[in-house]
């Protein structure tokens, strides 16, 4: 059966069901595929108040809001969302659904991928329409490469979008969402969340923060993180970190930026002691500025910094701090 002009997005929601920023970000790209074709946008919302939310993802580019109703959701496993999905898809029959790429949506893809024979495409960064046909662009090879694909069948296509990968653009006065109640079978019998402990954490998380400042091996230990958490609290930004020092429990999983870490686009991205390998470069490439501090002037990070600073960073960065401290008139 050909496929709808539409393009469907699952809203991915905080436990408070909130969008998350990449919720915008997925329903920017879908309103910029379909300007050319004067296709719709829609939104899959699986919340207990899913028309609540249809100004605000109206704002966004979302024409048209698919609600499937409860309180449920944030209780289940992929599962339950994948009845939900099911009955979204059948009812657009979109040419594309976009989702986050995350655990969760890997399961829940890959159960829609059976039941409705579709294509998966996964750590998707960038979908372009080049005479009607969709490519999309993502790394392989732990970011060794970046290559282009496409689907080759007429079927209804599942991307999982790598988070800040993409641009979230508000377009202001914009309509609400046209709200389309679904009736969504619960068919599916799986695993149920029956309690959830949230680590605790302090400052802005990673994926939101404006800037960030990360460290690398290049610290030494664990205890010399306080240089990181010092600058990074004078700046109002969030602490980051490499793989080799989470894997060496320096620094919780939470902090970690790369390839499986969490992707950035910060306005300000600080590596500091980072070497820059191609793993951390694919989760902080798209930062707006890079600065990279590290005393090894050949450092693969210098290759793609906006300013590098070669030098002993248990010297720079105390000095940075207390002179940015100095600019803002902080005491101490």
């Amino acid at each position: 059966m050909a496929t709808n002009n539409e393009i469907l997005v699952i809203a991915d929601l905080t436990p408070n069901y909130e969008p998350k920023k990449v919720t915008f970000e997925l329903l920017s790209k879908a309103a910029e595929l379909q300007q050319a074709g004067g296709g719709s946008v829609a939104v899959l919302v699986m919340a207990p108040d899913p028309a609540g939310l249809a100004q605000k993802l109206g704002e966004y580019g979302a024409n048209k809001l698919y609600a499937a109703s409860g309180d449920h959701w944030n209780k289940e496993v992929a599962g339950g969302a994948a009845d939900a999905v099911e009955v979204a898809i059948n009812v657009s029959n979109p040419r594309l659904v976009l989702a986050v790429a995350s655990i969760n949506s890997r399961d829940l893809a890959g159960r829609l991928a059976i039941r409705l024979g579709s294509g998966v495409l996964w750590d998707v960064t960038d979908v372009k329409d080049e005479g009607g046909k969709l490519i999309f662009s993502g790394p392989i090879w732990g970011g060794s490469y970046a290559v282009s694909s496409s689907f080759t069948h007429d079927g209804n296509a599942i991307a999982l979008v790598k988070p800040n990968s993409l641009t979230a653009t508000k377009r202001e006065g914009a309509a609400a969402a046209e709200v389309v109640p679904l009736n969504v079978e619960r068919k599916t019998k799986g695993a149920t969340i029956t309690d959830s402990v949230q680590e605790a954490s302090a400052g802005v998380s990673l994926e939101e923060a404006a800037t960030i400042v990360s460290g690398g091996r290049g610290m030494g230990g664990p205890e010399n993180f306080k240089l990181i958490e010092d600058l990074a609290a004078v700046l109002g930004a969030a602490v980051g970190a490499s793989r080799p020092v989470v894997d060496a429990g320096w620094r919780p999983y939470r902090q970690q930026v790369g390839q499986t870490g969490k992707t950035v686009k910060p306005k300000l991205y600080i590596a500091v002691g980072i070497s820059g390998e191609i793993q951390h470069k694919v989760g902080m490439q798209t930062s707006e500025t890079i600065i990279a501090i590290n005393k090894d002037p050949d450092a693969p990070i210098f290759g793609f910094a906006d300013l590098g600073v070669v030098g002993d960073l248990f010297k720079i960065v105390p000095a940075l701090t207390e002179e940015i401290k100095r600019r803002k008139g902080i005491a101490g």
